[in-house]
């Protein structure tokens, strides 16, 4: 029930049903039952138009303008529906296309993609100011801890990485997974200690190093699921004797944590040394041996490291939603650096409808080279991309298929035929030599 509630209507009783009396208003009542009607009001945009005029001054006949006004100079859409499609946008995940339509259906306006577009870069320099605090706390602390995934920026592959510290998480894009990405955030600070998983482009950034160990119970739990070499349960009791230890570290003494700490290093050095013949089993203690020193950081820094690297994931979590529901984002600027939280983003597909065959036959090109095996060029092509239509893509695939191979010396009419109706299989040696837009005339490469 609503504490303040925007009305109240009271209903008496205006008669007695046993005698029939009328019942005069100001009787003392009380309340017997309280219902409630929620109820959503009718939006719609507020269209304010700004017109400038011209006057001829009745002294001199001269012809007077009025001077332009700041609303009338700058984008006609207001503050409030910048706010909603940079929320819709990012905290939503919705796409360029998906977001359209939700204007429209909402608040009735109608708005290009380049249009929402323009809103986004436009609201992105409102967040500078955020963005710079948390690179200046982020190169500032002593410990930070740094995750990447992949993500699709322009149809390219790029990646998306976080750095995160107590005050601050900062979000970047960039088309490499190279340490220089670290070196350019980081701006030559060095923490006392970095966390981080074993790829070599995170190791090396701080004054001592936390390998995340919840990477490896992940390799443990399979290499346990895949054989039952006693190696394998040993690693998984240890890793769990570690994560025991680093959920009460706050609480125990620091004698406690170092004779704890003593007990596990002997036993981690018992494990890595002992004989396996499971191959997986052997791998983890290879790269364990390799990681030795940064097992136990966590132990040396009570409640300021963590043994893994858990909350750069959450942080990846919405950027990797948003990129599944997307397929990518279409502009780079739409990724850079961001404090806290990204913003900005696009869906990935070509801005003009004119251009989804081309953009997907060269798509299509670039998967067949690399697969020489025979498959359904309609199967192929709906498991190449999970966000379109699944009729439309099937059309899409035969245009493709036929406007690659219908000038192909080596593909046969039926197999023509075939791919325009979709009731055969293609061999992608048959596509490889074709390089062709559709429109275009087919010639080898």
């Amino acid at each position: 029930m609503a504490e303040d509630p925007d009305r109240v209507v009271d209903h008496r009783p205006t008669s007695c049903p046993d005698c029939g009396l009328a019942l005069p208003p100001d009787l003392p009542a009380e309340t017997v039952s309280v219902h409630e009607h929620i109820e959503l009001p009718p939006v719609k945009p507020v269209v304010e138009q700004h017109r400038r005029l011209s006057v001829c001054c009745p002294a001199c006949r001269a012809r007077v303008v009025a001077s332009r006004r700041s609303e009338a100079a700058s984008t006609p859409f207001g503050p409030r529906l910048h706010a909603t499609a940079v929320y819709l946008k990012t905290f939503q995940a919705l796409s360029y296309e998906r977001l359209q339509k939700v204007l429209s259906d909402l608040f009735g306006l109608t708005i290009s993609q380049g249009g929402l577009m323009n809103m986004l870069r436009r609201a992105e320099t409102r967040f500078d100011a955020g963005r710079d605090a948390a690179l200046s706390a982020l190169r500032r602390a002593e410990v930070v801890a740094s995750d990447e995934t992949g993500v699709r920026i322009e149809g390219s592959n790029s990646y998306h990485w976080v750095f995160r510290c107590d005050e601050a998480v900062v979000h970047h894009a960039a088309p490499t997974r190279a340490a220089s990405v670290v070196h350019e955030i980081m701006d030559g600070h060095r923490p006392a200690v970095w966390l981080s998983d074993r790829y070599s482009a995170q190791q090396g950034h701080g004054e001592r190093q936390q390998t995340c160990l919840a990477h490896l119970a992940r390799d443990v739990a399979y290499a346990l699921d895949a054989g039952d070499d006693p190696v394998a349960l040993r690693l998984k009791l240890w890793l769990g004797s570690a994560f025991a230890l680093a959920r009460s570290i706050t609480t125990l003494a620091a004698s406690t944590i170092a004779a704890r700490r003593r007990k596990l290093e002997r036993a981690i050095d018992d494990i890595l040394a002992a004989p396996t013949v499971c191959d997986l089993a052997r791998d983890i203690q290879n790269r364990m041996r390799r990681a030795r020193d940064q097992l136990m950081t966590f132990a040396s820094f009570p409640g300021q490291v963590e043994a893994h690297n858990n909350a750069c994931e959450r942080d990846l979590r919405p950027a990797v939603i948003q990129g599944k529901n997307t397929n990518g984002y279409r502009p780079m600027w739409s990724r850079q650096g961001r404090g806290r939280c990204p913003h900005g983003g696009g869906d990935g597909t070509p801005n003009r409808r004119g251009d989804h065959l081309q953009y997907r036959a060269r798509h299509y090109r670039r998967l067949s080279t690399p697969h020489r095996s025979t498959h359904p060029v309609g199967v192929y092509a709906l498991t190449s991309t999970s966000t379109w239509n699944r009729e439309h893509l099937k059309v899409i695939a035969m245009q493709i298929a036929y406007s690659l191979i219908s000038d192909c010396p080596k593909a046969s009419p039926q197999s023509s035929r075939h791919a325009a109706t979709g009731a055969g299989t293609i061999n992608f040696r048959d596509l490889s030599g074709i390089s062709r837009s559709p429109g275009q005339s087919g010639r080898a490469k």
